[in-house]
Order: C-alpha cells, then structure tokens, then sequence
C-alpha cells in the first residue's frame, strides 16, 4: 500500500506517507544532534575521541542487526526505552513499541537515529578541525556565550558539511530497508511500510516485477526533487 485511503491520527498511512514522516523527523534530530554533539566534543569536552568511537559503532553495525537491536531496545520489560518510562511511571509508554501501530514507526525513527548519529558527528568533527582556533578564541574574547559562538562562528563554517550530512540522511531515510525488515517486516498491521519494503515484496515475494519497477520509479521521483532542491540552496 503506497498510500492510505483514508487518514487517521495513527498509522498506517501508507508506505509513501511512512518515507516523508521518516525524514520529516530523522533528518532534523540527525543534524541538529550531530552538529551539537560535535560543537561539545571539539571543544568543551575531553577524551571525546573515545566518545566519538562510541557513537560511530551504530554506523559499523549492520543496518539488519541494527533493527534487531531498536526490537529489543522498545520490548517491554528487557528494552531500555520501556524500563526508563516505567521508571519515571508513564506506564503507557512501558510497553513493547514495535506492537502497537501507534509506537512502532516512532520507535524505528528514534531507533535509527542512534544508528545515523555517529555518522553526523563524525562528519561534523572533521568539518571543525578546519575552522582556525583563533576564531573561537577571538570570540571569547569578545564575550560571547557558548551559544553565540557556535551559532555565529562554527555553524556558518559547516554549511557544506550540513549539505554533506542532510542529503546522506535524506537519501538513506528514503531507501530505508533493513532496519523495518529485521524488526518488523512492516508491521503491526502496515504501520511501519516503507517503499523499499513494498518494491522488495512485490519483487521476492508476489514476483510481480511490473509493480516493483513501477514503486522503484516511484521512489527515485520522491528522491529527486529532494536533492535538486538542496544543491540550488547550496549553490544559492
């Protein structure tokens, strides 16, 4: 099902409507996190090689592996997202995610962008060893905050990089595949389709190559607009 045909205030939406949600929330969390991770490891904070390792492992993961972990990451009772809202008592919220239609397509955002975060920050740390230090330390000296120097000085001097690390997202939030294929084939009942699922069944499993063809076409005419956009702003 590539689009639903009707709305509700819950999934499923539709495997196309399930890729533009994705990105709506994966790709500003993946950026915005990146680039404020990487600011606070660069410079306030230390042994942030070590800690930079750490954040890269979700990237050497396989991505199938990967949604085996965000499965076991939201089961009620051994998932560490299920225990910490039981712990502070939304008992709503301290179920299994990946059941219910209404959790399962946020758990696998907010899971996978534990396995994107480390390429973010990695991209973002070696984009800052080329600003000068003495451009922040001319900023210190002058008395600007944290903030202020990170919004004037470095954020300004990493607009290829964000260019770099919106378009990687983008592309990977739109192909996205393994992930929702380990941890639950695209269910509970569609709630987390997306379209490289939907061409994969029309493919391997109804062999129905027309139709396949057909959502790849689909979705390389989602993909383009997309990047045509961000290259003329960066160009711009």
């Amino acid at each position: 099902m590539i689009i639903a045909r009707s709305f509700s205030h819950t999934p499923p939406w539709g495997a196309l409507v399930h890729n533009l949600v994705w990105v709506a929330l994966h790709v500003p969390i993946v950026t915005f996190l990146g680039l404020i991770i990487a600011y606070l490891l660069k410079y306030h904070v230390r042994g942030s090689t070590i800690i930079k390792a750490i954040l890269f492992l979700g990237i050497v993961i396989p991505p199938a592996v990967g949604g085996l972990i965000i499965r076991f990451m939201f089961e009620a009772d051994i998932g560490i997202v299920p225990i910490l809202f039981s712990y502070v008592g939304v008992e709503s919220l301290s179920k299994t995610w990946t059941l219910y239609p209404q959790t399962a397509l946020l758990a696998l955002i907010l899971g996978s962008v534990w396995l994107w975060l480390g390429f973010s920050v990695t991209v973002f740390a070696a984009a800052m060893e080329t600003i000068p230090r003495s451009h922040i330390e001319a900023a210190k000296v002058f008395g600007a905050s944290t903030w202020q120097t990170f919004y004037r000085i470095v954020a300004p001097q990493l607009k290829p990089a964000i260019t770099v690390v919106v378009v990687m997202t983008l592309l990977w939030d739109l192909k996205i595949f393994d992930i929702v294929y380990a941890s639950t084939g695209g269910g509970p009942g569609g709630s987390t389709t997306v379209l490289a699922l939907v061409m994969y069944n029309y493919f391997a499993r109804a062999l129905d190559y027309y139709r396949s063809a057909a959502v790849a076409v689909i979705l390389t005419l989602v993909v383009i607009p997309f990047i045509v956009l961000i290259i003329r702003r960066e160009r711009g």
